[in-house]
């Protein structure tokens, strides 16, 4: 079962070392490097703005919406099991203006969209652009 959680400072961390973790880096719009230091600054500045997936109290993956854009990953060792869905779906309950931007060839991201709902309704600097689809006329 999957528990959505506040993206509180015990999680800060586990979202820094997700977001740097190789394995998923490719699904990024950029490739960084996050320190302990930077994490800190930003997420005193936008917790209140990103949700934890919880699987057996274990933290999952993340989600959140900055400047209506959502940024979502789903840690490897949990891919498959609903956790990008449930995050998508929970982020759009709390920020239902979200979009999100892709970049072309992430199949992955496109279909994991799709499945929630969303249609890409343009491109933006290179990117893909989806939204809700009860909310693409907006």
């Amino acid at each position: 079962m999957i528990e959505i959680a506040a993206a509180s400072c015990l999680y800060h961390d586990f979202i820094r070392q997700l977001r740097n973790d190789q394995r998923v880096q490719g699904g990024f719009l950029e490739h960084v490097s996050i320190s302990s230091a930077q994490q800190d600054v930003y997420m005193t500045k936008f917790a209140s703005r990103y949700l934890v997936a919880l699987i057996a109290d274990q933290p999952a993956g993340y989600a959140g919406s900055i400047d209506n854009d959502i940024r979502v990953c789903t840690h490897p060792e949990f891919q498959g099991r609903g956790v990008g869905r449930a995050l998508i779906n929970a982020i759009m309950e709390r920020f239902p203006e979200s979009q999100a931007r892709i970049k072309p060839g992430n199949h992955a991201s496109e279909a994991l969209f799709l499945a929630c709902g969303f249609k890409q309704v343009g491109e933006s600097d290179g990117l893909l652009i989806f939204r809700r689809a009860d909310l693409a006329a907006g």
